[in-house]
């Protein structure tokens, strides 16, 4: 049977429909999982959403992605993200990137294994070893998958740990539904080209404090923009958008609104006033980044039509 990290992945359940001569009448339906409860399973299929209850399951497993992006096509979101969460402190293994921002957040502390590091992998292992205890910080890599399998068995080889995956996800932006409405008139989204302290300091409440390295991850971008929600005169949901890779690319992060605001809506029209943003500067696509075993986000953004990309795996080096 399915469990929760199967939210957002690709799924088929065979369920009983009917009976007929004593015998079960099964149908078979395809689509990606939003949700599973103790009482029913959700799938979004070609179709549309089905809910299928669980007492009708026969059989449910994952199956493989209809299509894998193709090794250019990771490599491009990558570098893309990369743009959008950029490192401070930078250094390169050939086409490999070193990046390291104080410790705050993985991915602006982690190696990115894309391309030719122009030597041998456990020579180019070593070298990323080096470079960051030469910074006084512990050796990560970033290892988007499957285009990096092999860097991941020779991490596994020494004895490397891997955090929870993650699930890089997209859409078309012009997919993107409309904000929704409420009943009542709804606080408006405004956007900004810097953080206000308010902003910030949600920022740091999720991210677990905000040293200078931050700010620079944060702010160091050509075209970027900072979402924030007030109500009552508090600020009650944030967000934060970028436009990268050439211009195609809208990048969504810190997505976050207050326990006391949540289904409201708010976290959709904070993510759909930046895709509003990022189409006007041009994006065609927008991505983000969201833990696999956040099943709440990830049923959030399946219900406005992302999809798994790809997935990552921040490796650490052992103590």
């Amino acid at each position: 049977m399915l469990r929760q990290q199967d939210v957002g992945h690709r799924i088929v359940v065979r369920r009983i429909v009917g009976i007929r001569e004593g015998r079960p009448l099964f149908s078979d339906a395809l689509g990606e999982l939003v949700e599973l409860n103790e009482t029913h399973i959700t799938l979004a299929t070609n179709q549309g959403r089905l809910r299928v209850p669980v007492a009708e399951v026969h059989r449910a497993k994952r199956v493989p992605p209809a299509r894998r992006p193709t090794a250019a096509a990771v490599v491009a979101l990558e570098l893309a993200a990369d743009e959008a969460w950029p490192a401070p402190v930078r250094g390169r293994l050939g086409d490999w990137l070193l990046r390291g921002a104080s410790g705050w957040t993985g991915r602006a502390n982690s190696a990115l294994p894309v391309g030719d590091p122009d030597r041998p992998l456990p020579a180019a292992l070593d070298a990323v070893e080096r470079w960051y205890a030469d910074h006084g910080q512990p050796a990560m890599v970033n290892t988007p998958l499957p285009l990096a399998a092999p860097v991941g068995a020779a991490l596994d080889a020494r004895g490397w740990d891997a955090r929870p995956p993650v699930l890089v996800q997209t859409v078309a932006v012009a997919a993107l539904p409309a904000a929704p409405t409420a009943r009542t008139g709804p606080p408006p989204v405004e956007l900004t080209g810097a953080p206000s302290d308010d902003w910030l300091a949600v920022a740091a409440g999720r991210k677990g404090g905000l040293p200078a390295a931050a700010r620079h991850v944060l702010t160091a971008v050509d075209r970027v923009r900072f979402a924030q929600v007030y109500a009552d005169g508090r600020l009650v949901a944030v967000g934060r958008g970028t436009v990268t890779g050439q211009g195609r690319w809208l990048g969504l992060a810190l997505i976050e609104v207050l326990p006391e605001a949540r289904r409201q809506g708010l976290a959709g029209r904070v993510i759909r006033s930046l895709a509003d943003w990022g189409a006007a500067e041009g994006a065609s696509h927008a991505f983000l980044q969201v833990e696999q075993r956040n099943t709440p986000a990830v049923a959030l953004y399946r219900g406005l039509g992302f999809t798994t990309h790809h997935t990552y795996l921040t490796r650490v080096a052992p103590h």
